[in-house]
């Protein structure tokens, strides 16, 4: 990145291709690429430990069809989430909002005026209304942060306590049920034994993959993450990508959202609660790094399946979810680590 800032001339032409630097596998030449394969040969191990432990603790109760099936479903909402905030963070932000903002859309998509639309014009009334929320409420932190200059923490923070507070407000802190059987069919549906909101994340994370590896929107986002100013003076609008960024990211929830109301048959001010974290700790996990400009959404999907399977495992072993805590708390320290001296390797 420091080769841009120093010939602005030559990085103008050059930058929204070249700019996400230690972000591309095959630049940094031979030490680049043993480092991104050591951390996804990490990320595949340590899943495949998660599942060693348990077949060998819980047996057929884990290595099931019917318990594959609901790790998936416990993925996706998170997974699909969890691909917004790869954006956010390679873009070098944070989003502390996500999961006050699919409980808003939650509540917005549920309630008796929406519903009554749905009935009307069909159940993608509903899905707009959650989609649109979410990406609104991305759009403004977006401005916030972009253009009003507030630092991401503050600015996502205080969307995620007015988020939450609107949800109650709409909601009166009551738990609103989906009466809409068009909704239900379509969202609760397997086809061919595969639950629909699985196929929607992988559907999310597909596209999530080919924006942030095989467009110039996703390069724009490894430069913007690297280098700010480097990406300015490559002509690339950062105040109006950061913006972009976080709307991806409330559109994201607001697709998450879809996924919640379907599974859980609800709209809840309580949906998505401390879900920023955990999506944040599979961005970690999966190898983004949290100070921008390197970022993978298959990295990503690892930390989730991650993430998901030791809940699952601890759930078949009556485990405490305070045993969980300390142990995903020791994975996501681990993955600092490991990211810290990927970074020193690459140089």
């Amino acid at each position: 990145m420091s080769t841009q800032s120093s010939a602005p001339s030559s990085s103008a032409q050059s930058s929204p291709t070249a700019a996400p630097g230690p972000a591309q596998p095959d630049e940094g030449g031979s030490r680049a690429m043993p480092a991104g394969f050591v951390r996804n040969l990490g990320l595949v191990i340590a899943l495949a430990v998660l599942c060693v432990v348990g077949a060998v603790t819980a047996g057929d109760r884990f290595t099931s069809v019917d318990n594959l099936m609901t790790v998936l479903r416990l993925a996706s909402v998170l997974g699909v989430v969890s691909v917004g905030m790869t954006f956010v963070i390679t873009g070098g932000g944070i989003d502390l909002s996500v999961g006050a903002v699919l409980a808003l859309a939650s509540v917005w998509a549920t309630t008796t005026g929406t519903q009554a639309m749905a009935d009307s014009f069909g159940w993608i009334a509903m899905v707009f209304t959650a989609v649109l929320v979410g990406t609104l409420c991305g759009v403004v932190s977006g401005v916030v942060i972009a253009y009003g200059k507030v630092v991401a923490f503050i600015a996502t923070l205080a969307m995620l306590v007015s988020a939450r507070g609107l949800a109650e407000i709409l909601a009166d802190r009551k738990t609103q049920i989906v009466s809409n059987q068009g909704f239900l069919d379509v969202f609760r549906s397997a086809p061919l034994g595969i639950p629909f909101i699985v196929i929607m994340f992988v559907v999310v994370a597909a596209a999530g993959w080919f924006l942030l590896n095989r467009t110039t929107f996703g390069r724009r986002t490894f430069a913007v993450g690297g280098n700010p100013e480097a990406a300015r003076l490559a002509g690339i609008k950062v105040q109006r990508h950061t913006v972009y960024l976080y709307a991806l990211a409330g559109m994201c929830a607001g697709i998450a959202a879809v996924m919640i109301m379907s599974r859980t048959t609800t709209g809840s001010s309580t949906h998505g609660t401390l879900l920023e974290l955990d999506a944040i700790a599979a961005v970690v996990i999966g190898g983004t790094l949290l100070q921008g400009g390197r970022g993978t959404v298959g990295g990503t999907l690892f930390g989730v399946l991650i993430l998901t399977t030791l809940t699952n495992v601890f759930t078949l072993n009556n485990l405490s979810t305070s045993a969980q805590a300390v142990a995903t708390g020791v994975i996501i320290v681990a993955a600092v680590l490991l990211q810290q001296r990927v970074a020193r390797r690459s140089g």
